[in-house]
C-alpha cells in the first residue's frame, strides 16, 4: 500500500475551498494524474474517475464519498471492481486573515499486477512528491479566483 500525506495553507475562506473540492470534477485541474472525473448521481456521492498511471497506462474507478461534513471534511474510497483500490480524506481548517490550510491524506491499494505492480508503481512515481506538486497547482488555481497570491507553505 501506498499512503501521501501533506498539508497546504491557502488564502481563501475555508466555505470556497471545500465548495471548489467537493466538485470532483475540478480535480483534474490540479491534480497532474488526474485525467477525468465526471459524477455518476445527482447528490454527487458517486463518480467515476479515470487516471494517468505508470508506463502510459489509464486506470479507472468509481468512487464515493463516506464522509461529507460541509466545509471541514471530504472523505472517499473506490469501489470494488476498479482497476486500482484508493481512499482518501481532505480536511479544511479556517485560519486567521482568511485563509484555509488544507490537509490530505491519501491512500492507494489493490494495484495492477498486486505486488510487481505497486514495486513498478514506487519505482516510477512519487506520491509525496505528487500530493506536494498537486497541493501547489491548487494553492494558484483556488488563489487566481481571489486575486491573492501567497507563498506555499507545503508541510
Amino acid at each position: 500500500m501506498q499512503r501521501a500525506e501533506r498539508s497546504i495553507r491557502v488564502a481563501a475562506p475555508a466555505d470556497r475551498v471545500y465548495q471548489f473540492w467537493r466538485n470532483f470534477e475540478n480535480l483534474p485541474q490540479f491534480m497532474e494524474h488526474v485525467q477525468e472525473v465526471q459524477s455518476l448521481d445527482a447528490d454527487h456521492r458517486l463518480s467515476h474517475w479515470q487516471l494517468k498511471g505508470p508506463l502510459g497506462m489509464t486506470l479507472e474507478y468509481d468512487a464515493e464519498v463516506v464522509e461529507d461534513i460541509p466545509n471541514k471534511s471530504i472523505g472517499w474510497r473506490s469501489r470494488e471492481g476498479g482497476d486500482v483500490g484508493v481512499s482518501g480524506n481532505v480536511t479544511f481548517t479556517e485560519l486567521d486573515n482568511n485563509e484555509t490550510q488544507v490537509h490530505v491524506v491519501m491512500q492507494w491499494f489493490d494495484p495492477p499486477a498486486g505486488p510487481i505492480g505497486e514495486a513498478l508503481s514506487r519505482m516510477l512515481q512519487n506520491p509525496e512528491r505528487m500530493l506536494e506538486e498537486d497541493l501547489h497547482r491548487f494553492k494558484k488555481v483556488i488563489e487566481s479566483n481571489t486575486g491573492s497570491q501567497r507563498e506555499a507553505r507545503v508541510a
